[in-house]
């Protein structure tokens, strides 16, 4: 079965290349195909995700996913100050969001709604090959509730409107863009800015250290099975290399990569995706997109849907496979179907979560819309709203960091308590890629 997986996967590489190609209409599309399937296999194979920033923490005591998601904030916006700097920053589709309610609002609802579903806008995608029921039901209330925010998105003053604005935020759209608020530091104001970020990462990066020194301290650390295996798998042996060896096999395509090595991995892609595309990564406004498209198919017009929704009717009239980030996001669920196949895992976890009760059909459900929603109050979510924002310099996205983790802790002190303990054994909750 190994083995047959093993081609199966090969041959789904193939036909992304071949298919993707000669369907696609346009190379921009099949750009978008490439990187999403870069993404999903990086955050599949670094069995890595945003939601277990706040879980793998709260529920085994590890914050080693929180850490590493600053030092990926930090490198990533480090490699997008050489495309801002002496370039006018209008020039790009920045995500400097507005801070007001609905960021403070969203943050939290995104926040309480992944610990629950225990996957994020992206971790939804790859699980669906991970944790297909959980993920599924996740991805249509998911779906529902961004379609229902959408109006008050568009709308909304509380929503749309910044307490806190500066010059270059108000040319983009409305909010703080760092560099404005470092003009004198000689360079441009990026100088100033990434010292600030390296300085908001210290932060974290302390407080996690802190938290797990408590814990270890009182005997009730777990720690994370998969961070433990990641960190103690063997390099290849050099000295007895063959080629075709299933060693070697192993080592180039099953072996799990560690959390900073999928760090690096997303950092570059999203490098690639803000050179070619001038903006950044976005994964949730299609899944509104989506449902409307089964509403279209049940009779309802785009024309009224565009009236609920306060969109373009041909938002809706527009093609699945020529909407670009809906391209992008088809090719992460492609990308984790890679990597588990290539890697002869697919079956195996594949049927490990396929067993599910009508309570976690419930707490799904709630998970997805109240991260639906949250995305629209807060114009984005775990990429749109926190990755991005941070990496173009908007101070919006450590407003909604603060708020998400808010949110998850909340949620998982109300639905997993209690969170840790000394003896005994967690009880699973989601699969090992998104948790």
């Amino acid at each position: 079965m190994k083995k047959t997986e093993n081609i199966l996967g090969f041959i789904v590489i193939l036909l992304v290349l071949v298919l993707g190609k000669g369907f696609l209409k346009t190379d921009l599309l099949f750009f978008r195909l490439l990187i999403g399937v870069g993404l999903g296999y990086a955050l599949a194979r670094a069995y890595t995700g945003f939601a277990g920033s706040v879980n793998r923490a709260y529920r085994t005591g590890s914050t080693k996913l929180m850490r590493t998601m600053m030092f990926m904030f930090f490198i990533t916006a480090l490699i997008t100050s050489a495309f801002l700097f002496k370039s006018d920053p209008v020039n790009y589709n920045l995500w400097i969001n507005p801070i007001n309610m609905g960021l403070i609002l969203g943050g939290f609802l995104f926040g309480f709604g992944m610990s629950i579903s225990v996957c994020c806008a992206s971790g939804v995608l790859t699980d669906l090959s991970a944790g297909f029921p959980r993920a599924f039901i996740t991805l249509l209330f998911f779906c529902l509730g961004v379609f229902l925010g959408f109006p008050v998105q568009r709308t909304a003053s509380w929503v749309r409107n910044s307490w806190f604005i500066t010059p270059t935020g108000v040319r983009i759209n409305e909010g703080v863009f760092l560099p404005d608020l470092f003009q004198w530091d000689g360079l441009g104001g990026y100088l100033g800015s990434l010292i600030l970020l390296a300085l908001f990462c210290a932060v974290v990066i302390f407080v996690s250290y802190y938290y797990e020194k408590k814990l270890k301290e009182n005997d009730k650390y777990l720690g994370h099975g998969m961070e433990i295996q990641q960190e103690q798998i063997t390099e290849l042996d050099l000295k007895n290399f063959k080629p075709f060896s299933a060693e070697t096999y192993e080592h180039i395509f099953a072996k799990p990569w560690t959390l900073k090595q999928g760090a690096v991995v997303m950092s570059i892609i999203f490098t690639l995706l803000m050179g070619v595309t001038r903006a950044g990564w976005g994964a949730s406004t299609p899944y509104g997109i989506w449902l409307g498209k089964v509403l279209m198919f049940l009779g309802i017009s785009a024309e009224s849907l565009a009236d609920f929704t306060k969109m373009s009717a041909d938002v809706f009239k527009l093609p699945f496979f020529q909407h670009e980030v809906s391209v992008q996001n088809f090719g992460i669920i492609v990308g984790a179907v890679i990597y588990l196949l290539t890697a002869g895992k697919f079956k195996a976890i594949f049927t490990s979560e396929l067993k599910i009760s009508k309570k976690e059909i419930l707490l799904y459900a709630l998970g997805g819309i109240t991260m639906g929603l949250g995305t629209r109050f807060a114009n984005g979510c775990n990429v749109g709203a926190l990755y991005t924002p941070i990496a173009n310099f908007s101070l919006s996205g450590w407003v909604f960091l603060v708020f998400m983790i808010v949110g998850g802790i909340i949620s998982n002190r109300i639905f997993f308590s209690p969170p840790l303990t000394s003896s005994g054994n967690l009880k699973k909750q989601g699969s090992e890629i998104s948790m």
